[in-house]
């Protein structure tokens, strides 16, 4: 009897580490499956995490892309806006230029001799606005001889729509040289606009190019 219940004892035993050891194993087992659920759940909302802030990111360079373009297009119209007003100024100070004979008949005269220098003919025609050519037709070969070019010039009787200065033209028309007002800034457009831009308004602009010979 002693023995069986020895033995029972040895099985209860047993039958107890067993347990024991199933309770350990499914512990750790838990525990693993439990570790490796949490990271698969931190990875997956670091990922989430990350293609939030990607999405975000792109949203908003688009809206800051969005804003720059719009910006530029309003930068680019006022600037637009500034120049034209720039270029209105300079033709309201043409025309006051041009009524006051005391400072424009200089100016004239020296696009003339310019416009005559460099047109390689002897002989030549000065086309003017009509104001101009009453203004000179009666004076025009004291006005010739002040400029010292050995060269016939003609004053034409046709007007020039120009709001002053002059065009220089060979008889037969083939070679042209446009020192008039609106040549003269055409020319200087490139560098006119970039005085506009770079000077608008603090120290003034400085026209006086345009206005020398």
């Amino acid at each position: 009897m002693d023995q069986v219940n020895e033995l029972e004892t040895a099985i209860l035993a047993r039958a107890d580490r067993l347990a024991e050891e199933f309770r350990e194993r499914a512990q750790r087992s838990r525990d693993n499956i439990l570790r490796e659920a949490h990271q698969r759940l931190h990875l997956r909302e670091q990922r989430e995490v990350l293609v939030a802030q990607a999405r975000a990111e792109r949203a908003y360079r688009r809206q800051v892309q969005a804003s720059e373009i719009k910006l530029r297009k309003e930068m680019d119209f006022l600037r637009w806006s500034l120049v034209d007003g720039v270029r209105e100024q300079l033709i309201d100070m043409v025309k006051q230029l041009v009524a006051d004979e005391t400072r424009y008949i200089p100016i004239l005269k020296a696009f003339v001799s310019s416009g005559v220098r460099i047109v390689e003919s002897d002989h030549l025609i000065a086309e003017m606005n009509a104001q101009d050519i009453e203004r000179l037709r009666p004076s025009w070969s004291e006005f010739v001889e002040e400029i010292g070019m050995e060269k016939t010039i003609v004053l034409s009787t046709t007007p020039l729509e120009t709001l002053g200065g002059t065009l220089i033209r060979t008889a037969d028309n083939r070679i042209r040289f446009n020192n008039t007002f609106e040549g003269r800034m055409e020319q200087l457009s490139t560098g006119l606009h970039q005085i506009i831009i770079e000077r608008l308004f603090p120290g003034g602009t400085d026209h006086s190019v345009i206005f020398t010979g």
